[in-house]
């Protein structure tokens, strides 16, 4: 690969001299257009995650280049506009769906809605842009041991754990910081590529941290490739005298200087990942357990604009009505507030029928619709976003109220009230449940539910799973993306869900409005799916789990501890050590 760094003369002109630093050190500043490729490099990385059949490999490609082109920062400050450039790009191409929620359905206006996209994808350009700058700081080209940063950079090994390590770190701040929005996470565009079968291992962000410690192994290889002999056939020709002992000694002296263990370790290394990722999906980490259960996957595809007006409420209890009561099964799972209404509110027609239908067909039912707390003066406290279940031949009502809230929609953060006050979404704040509550018994499964885009919270799933006294071998997801409209984000999210089947060892069942709804078995594979926007029901049969994977039972510590581990080491000696090695030269 070509020097990244090195600047050149022209012809009988010298390069002015870069400015120095404070350490003494002298930098050049990166071109602009610099930033503009890493950007457009973002956007790309967007087409690696769904509706792209097999966007691992295209993902890894984009990675080693990415990091390729991180490596012509000259210190922290062009790494994390580098990072960051990437990562707008990135998120701004990937995320642009919540436009369409803003502005189409919660009637704000166009440009406040795209400014508002703009800003959220600044904020979330942050934090790639934050572990492209821890990443210079434990091992860049400011830290790489070199006097002059006009000298070629040189991956190292720490170098190439801190920028996984970094970049992984990163990921979970992003998905943890201000309630998190982990959406777009590395590890996902894995889910059908070379390294999906570390999920069950180390979850999403240790995938993510996969993917970018093999496309910096990568890099290292290229980068010691020996350089193109810059003298052709021509200039030999001008010296047909040479002597025969100065061939010998250029001989010798490419010898030296062509080593093979620089080349061949790394990417031996990041082969062996692939390698291993490619067949880690053999090892069987959970076990079946229980009978299989029939289910019935409901999707309405009810109108958002409709859904809270009087007439629209109407037609869709009748809908699901009629769609829940058509045909029997072990399980039937409706949508997010596929009944719009508070739970002590519902219909006593709607009422009558499942109690009449579950108890004569011995079907079990999950509905969503509002909770509540009614006071003894009549009002409506504690709103919750609930799935109720109801099982044959019993009067007690299982409850599962939504514990990760979505801000804006169903909790309004401190200081955004006006922001909330532009758009017409009719939920506010609502109170959040426990963060594991007990999972909804189906013969003699267990079945743990999820609401909405609580499913992108992998470490909260592992959490339900290994805290519960009786762990689920089944995981349901209920939720609502009319919000979004006909985009992207509906193939984002089954691959989202896909993602926590791979990571538990259980089957994922996702009842949604307008879609995707579709089942995923415990391998990650979907076995069945509606086509969105469309009114229909999913009939499956799906075979319960148990035992743990190592992700659940540790959930994202693992590779949290061994990335701190990683970066205070390369902060701490990564430095030192480069200094001896070039020393040695």
């Amino acid at each position: 690969m070509a020097d990244p760094i090195t600047s050149r003369s022209h012809r009988g002109v010298s390069a002015p001299a870069p400015a120095p630093t404070e350490d003494g050190t002298r930098s050049r500043a990166l071109p602009r257009w610099h930033y503009l490729v890493a950007l457009a490099a973002g956007a790309a990385n967007t087409l690696s995650f769904a509706p792209t059949p097999h966007g691992g490999w295209l993902q890894l490609a984009i990675f080693v280049f990415f990091f390729a082109w991180l490596t012509r920062s000259t210190g922290w400050k062009s790494a994390a506009l580098t990072g960051g450039a990437f990562g707008f790009g990135n998120f701004v191409s990937g995320v642009w769906w919540l436009y369409v929620s803003m502005h189409d359905y919660g009637g704000m206006p166009a440009p406040l809605a795209g400014t508002a996209l703009v800003l959220f994808c600044l904020y979330l350009a942050v934090y790639p842009a934050l572990a492209a700058g821890v990443w210079s700081f434990c091992a860049g080209h400011a830290r790489n041991g070199a006097a002059d940063e006009r000298a070629p950079f040189s991956p190292t090994w720490h170098g190439a754990l801190a920028f996984a390590s970094a970049w992984a770190i990163g990921e979970w701040l992003r998905g943890t910081v201000f309630t998190g929005f982990p959406w777009l996470a590395t590890g996902y565009a894995q889910v059908d590529g070379p390294l999906a079968g570390f999920a069950p291992v180390v979850g999403v962000y240790g995938v993510g941290w996969m993917v970018a410690l093999t496309a910096a192994l990568i890099v290292q290889a290229l980068l010691a490739l020996p350089p193109r002999r810059r003298s052709g056939r021509a200039n030999e020709s001008l010296e047909p005298n040479a002597s025969a002992a100065d061939d010998a000694g250029g001989r010798a002296a490419r010898g030296r200087g062509t080593r093979i263990a620089p080349i061949v370790v790394p990417a031996g290394v990041a082969l062996a990942l692939l390698v291993i990722g490619l067949l880690l999906p053999l090892v069987q980490w959970t076990t079946p357990a229980n009978a299989a259960l029939s289910v019935r996957l409901l999707q309405g595809n009810v109108k958002q604009e409709m859904k809270f007006e009087e007439a629209g409420l109407r037609a869709a209890v009748d809908e699901y009505q009629q769609m829940i009561t058509s045909k029997p099964a072990d399980l039937i799972v409706t949508p997010e507030t596929a009944i719009p209404v508070l739970a002590q509110q519902l219909p006593p027609n709607f009422a009558a029928a499942i109690r009449q239908f579950t108890d004569s067909t011995g079907s079990a039912l999950l509905f969503g619709a509002i909770g509540g707390t009614i006071t003894p003066d009549g009002r409506v406290v504690d709103y919750t976003n609930s799935l109720f279940g109801v099982t044959p031949g019993s009067h007690e009502i299982y409850r599962y109220d939504k514990h990760h809230l979505v801000p804006f929609g169903e909790f309004v953060p401190w200081g955004f009230r006006w922001f909330v006050n532009l758009m017409n979404i009719p939920l506010g704040d609502f109170f959040r449940g426990p963060p594991v509550q007990k999972p909804f018994m189906v013969h003699n499964q267990p079945v743990a539910v999820n609401i909405c885009y609580e499913d992108i919270f992998g470490e909260e799933i592992a959490r339900t799973l290994r805290e519960n006294a009786t762990p689920a071998g089944v995981l349901i997801n209920s939720t609502n993306l009319a919000w979004f409209g006909d985009t992207i984000a509906l193939d984002q999210h089954l691959q989202i869900a896909r993602m926590r089947s791979l990571e538990t060892g259980r089957p994922m069942l996702r009842a949604t409005n307008t879609g995707i709804t579709a089942a995923i078995d415990a391998n990650g594979r979907v076995i069945g799916r509606l086509t969105p926007y469309t009114v229909g029901s999913l009939d499956v049969r799906v075979q319960g789990t148990s035992g743990y994977t190592p992700y659940v039972t540790s959930g994202n510590n693992t590779v949290l501890a061994v990335s701190a581990l990683l970066l205070a080491f390369g902060f701490a000696f990564g430095p030192g050590l480069a200094r001896r090695r070039n020393g040695k030269r």
